[in-house]
């Protein structure tokens, strides 16, 4: 027992330590947002994070996604809400590159292991990667990065996203790599600590 009330104690320390640090905001609001659309149907959605910035390079936080999407092919009709939530860890590097980790649960209408019509399962997605992190403005900033998913899971509601494709010498794609990028716009809340 006492070693978990030092291991508590440490903590506190360590987060009311690195909060008198200066010249950067605590918290910051990211958004990520998307949409497409066409006549055979389109998607829009998006993700809220909130940034709580330990010291100035490292941010955690919880984020929330919710995406809609319809199809009208051949006169059938179809729609569907992907939506959850999830953690993420940045290191960025000088305002100008991060590293980062993002931890999601979110619940798919795809299931491509039964095969059974409108069943709902939640997808874990384990993201790791990295891109580039600039200060536009004083009040925002723009984080671009690619991200490869460690987890794959079959049931990703990422699947249709995943751009990077394996070739034979035919030419025909004998894999699909599990990556996406991500563009998200983070903006300061409250005053600067000086």
């Amino acid at each position: 027992m006492k070693k978990i009330v030092l291991l508590f104690v440490l903590v506190v320390n360590y987060f009311f330590v690195t909060s008198q640090q200066k010249g950067y905001y605590k918290s910051e609001i990211g958004a990520e947002l998307y949409a497409g659309v066409s006549n055979l149907g389109g998607a829009f959605g998006g993700e809220i994070k909130y940034a709580y910035l330990v010291d100035k390079n490292l941010v955690v936080g919880p984020s929330f996604r919710l995406q809609r999407t319809w199809t009208n092919n051949f006169g059938i009709n179809n729609s569907f809400n992907i939506y959850g939530g999830g953690l993420f860890a940045h290191y960025r590097f000088q305002e100008k590159l991060f590293l980062g980790t993002e931890i999601q649960f979110l619940r798919s209408p795809f299931n491509f292991v039964s095969f059974q019509p409108n069943t709902k399962k939640w997808a874990p997605i384990a993201l790791i990667g990295g891109g580039v992190h600039l200060k536009l403005h004083e009040r925002i900033r723009l984080s671009a990065g690619i991200f490869y998913d460690v987890v794959n899971a079959v049931n990703s509601p990422f699947r249709s996203s995943y751009n990077f494709r394996v070739k034979n010498q035919v030419g025909e794609t004998v894999r699909i790599l599990p990556i996406i990028y991500r563009v998200t716009f983070f903006f300061p809340l409250g005053e600067k600590i000086n």
